[in-house]
């Protein structure tokens, strides 16, 4: 099975990336998806580690033997949403159709001018989500994330200008906190996804699709360190151009009692597991974690050093 998903070197090319995100800004979207079968067969046929990873978990989700067409789609879904991200934040314009539901959260508290924290996954597209907060609710939203494994994509989308649109705080630095707290002081958003390791993040195993899973104990620790409101979000990606974004409050404020600080950490990675898993049941072939999630979860090695997210809390004043 697929080890530790930092340690897979990232697939495919620039040059065809780039040739994909031009041929839709030229074509249009639906001309564009036509070639994603092709990449996604190649894939198919010589991923051997990624398709075994999508097996497990669609046996999980689906509670059963997953077909070839299963694994397929699963593979073009994350395939679409990749490329609708690459778009997005190359300025190129697209016609998706969104739906919202709870979105009277997000409004809420983006009309009180509070920063708040989004708690996602690698679920979907955050990309979309992104995009439809700062359209939609007028608020700067700044992604915490671990870019060293997506730097082929990065590239890609620098090629079209779209640095400015990232708006990334990365991960592993010893100011990561630090810059995501002054970012939700000034009322914007930070967002953070809670279901990969990141370093040598402290793991939680939790119930998760039927068997325990390891989470990263780091976004919960984040969370707490901040003291802001915590909303769980994703965005579904439904087929053709739907997407359906989901928002809920996860949090009026993420609190560790310090007295019983282990136990209420693992009640809210328990918590966020248990949505989790609601979502995949939801719309099972939009969970893109390509590696073994279910088996041991070894440290990163030494060739990715940073600060835990667990660790990084002492970036913070001590007044927070």
């Amino acid at each position: 099975m697929s080890g530790h998903w930092a340690t897979q070197r990232e697939r495919g090319s620039v040059l065809g990336m780039k040739l994909i995100v031009r041929f839709t800004a030229v074509f249009g979207r639906a001309a564009s998806r036509a070639l994603l079968y092709p990449v996604c067969l190649y894939f198919m046929l010589f991923g051997h580690a990624g398709v075994r990873a999508s097996r497990q978990y669609l046996e999980q989700v689906l509670g059963r033997r997953p077909t070839w067409r299963d694994v397929f789609r699963h593979h073009y879904y994350f395939a679409v949403t990749l490329l609708d991200r690459g778009m997005l934040l190359a300025g190129l314009p697209q016609r998706l159709d969104f739906d919202s539901e709870n979105a009277e959260i997000v409004r809420r508290l983006a009309a009180s001018q509070r920063g708040s924290l989004l708690l996602g996954a690698h679920l979907g597209s955050f990309d979309v989500a992104r995009m439809l907060g700062e359209v939609r609710h007028h608020t700067d939203i700044h992604m915490m994330m671990y870019e060293e494994n997506a730097q082929k994509l990065n590239a890609v989308i620098a090629s079209f200008g779209g640095h400015s649109r990232m708006k990334v705080i990365p991960i592993g630095t010893v100011d990561s906190l630090i810059r995501a707290k002054d970012r939700l002081d000034q009322g914007e958003w930070v967002g953070i996804l809670g279901d990969r390791v990141v370093a040598n993040d402290r793991l939680i195993r939790v119930p998760f699709l039927g068997s325990e899973a390891a989470f990263p104990a780091g976004p919960f620790l984040v969370a707490s360190a901040l003291k802001v409101p915590v909303v769980l979000f994703a965005c579904l990606y439904l087929g053709g151009n739907q997407y359906k974004e989901h928002f809920e409050l996860f949090a009026d404020e993420l609190v560790l009692d310090r007295h019983n600080r282990e136990a209420d950490l693992e009640k809210w990675v328990r918590r966020y597991a248990e949505r989790l898993e609601y979502f995949c049941r939801l719309a099972p072939y939009n969970w893109f974690n390509f590696y073994d999630f279910w088996g041991a979860a070894p440290s990163l090695d030494t060739k990715n050093p940073g600060a835990s997210s667990s660790d990084m809390r002492a970036d913070l004043p001590r007044n927070t």
